[in-house]
Order: structure tokens, then sequence, then C-alpha cells
């Protein structure tokens, strides 16, 4: 179950959107032949990842910024760039180009800070683009609680599309992150939980500014919590994947 796009059109080119998605793809095509020789890939993350033990003991914060590049895998990449892909476009409509830019690179600090905090002396290389994107959902929640993301469900051979308002499918996506941050011990490794929720509330609380410009509740009062302008539709949203039909013999 996972989200493939949102209906909620964005009004101007996203480019800073498209850059990042590029940048993360062309980084870990730089380094993807590394995958094949586990010494050579283990000594470039240890030079380039976020490893807490290292921010707490020794002051190297730059693996906060560099971390937010690399990828562990190409589903892992494939993941996050969905994501950015489907709540980027209208984070950086509503806060511009540049706007949206520090907004990004702040949330994926912060979201790595609050990893280092839940295990400083994690000797764990960490990774990933999804710290900061978690940010992007936090402020894309924010703004447009009732914008609609459709989730594409698939189980075994069934599989459907339904439309979900945001502040539901968000609203899951972060409880699970907690359930995992309490229920996963970080010194094993896995998915860094404590880092994406606090990439969200950082994305949350970072798109306050902009809430009260636009209005605050005034704009959902105004918005009803949709997106401000008309929504996109699609046929199979609603119906979802028509099955084939019998054919005659």
């Amino acid at each position: 179950m996972f989200p493939i796009r949102d209906h909620n059109p964005s009004t101007r080119t996203p480019y800073v959107t498209w850059a990042l998605i590029l940048a993360n793809v062309g980084i870990f095509l730089s380094y993807l032949p590394l995958f094949a020789d586990d010494m050579a890939l283990n000594s470039f993350f240890g030079r380039w990842a976020l490893f807490p033990v290292e921010v707490t003991q020794n002051g190297a914060f730059g693996g906060l910024l560099t971390s937010m590049f690399l990828h562990g895998g190409l589903m892992h990449l494939a993941g996050n760039m969905l994501f950015l892909w489907i709540f980027g476009d209208n984070m950086e409509d509503e806060m511009g180009h540049l706007g949206f830019l520090c907004f990004y690179l702040a949330a994926g600090i912060a979201a790595g800070l609050t990893h280092v905090m839940m295990d400083p002396l994690s000797e764990i290389p960490t990774v990933g683009a999804s710290g900061a994107i978690a940010g992007v959902m936090g402020g894309y929640l924010l703004l447009f609680p009732k914008a609609k993301v459709d989730i594409l469900v698939i189980f075994i051979v069934f599989f459907r599309i339904f439309p979900l308002p945001a502040w539901l499918m968000l609203g899951v996506w972060f409880g699970i992150q907690l359930l995992g941050g309490f229920g996963a011990p970080t010194s094993e490794g896995g998915v860094a939980y404590w880092a994406h929720a606090g990439g969200f509330l950082a994305g949350l609380v970072l798109t306050v500014p902009k809430f009260r410009a636009l209005g605050g509740t005034g704009f959902w009062n105004r918005t009803k919590g949709h997106p401000p302008h008309p929504e996109a539709h699609y046929p199979d949203a609603v119906a979802g994947v028509p099955r084939a039909g019998r054919g005659r013999r």
C-alpha cells in the first residue's frame, strides 16, 4: 500500500523538486558500482553517511547534510523520490523556489539531529532523504489536510486505487513512525523511525510562518482544508483499476 499521486496540481514549475530528485538519482548512480564491493561501499558510506557517535564525540556535523543525498539501494531511492515527487511540488508552490530549498534542507538536518539525540553513541551509518521528505509531508499536512491522495493497494493479484484525505494518509504514516521508534531498538539499525518523526514535526513547525501568512485558521476556513485551487480528477481514483472482462470462446 503506497501513495501514487495527489489531487493537488501545482501552479508553477517545481524546479527545485525536480533538481533534488535529479541530484539524488545522479549521486546514487555515481556510486552504484560500489554495491558490488562491500568494502568499497562501507568505505564510501564511512566518509559521507551520518554517524551519531561522530557528531556527539567529534563534532562531525557534515554527515547531517551529505547523508540526505545517499541511499542504501534502488528501492530505498525509488520510494523516497516517489514521496518527494507527490508532495514536494505543492510545498514549493507555496514557499517559492529558494524558500522551499531552505525548508527542505532545514527539515533534513532537523531529522538527522533527532536521530542523533535518540541514539547519540550509535556507530551505525544512516543515509537517505526520507527525513527531509518527512518534513515536506509535515508541511503538506498543515497546509492541505483534506487534499486527496491516491493510495494503490496491492494484495496478491488484487489491486485498487483509493483516494484518501491527506490528514488520514499522513497521520497514519506518522503514527507508524512513532510506533516503530518506540518498538525498534535503534542499536540494531534498520529504518530510522525517529529521523522520520523528527523531520515530520520539524516540517510542520517550519511551515507555521507560511500558514500564518496565508491567514492561519482563516486559510482553512476559506479552503475547507482543500487546496486553494481546483483539484485534479482521475477517473480511476474512485472506480479503481477496471478488471478485464471475460472473453468469448
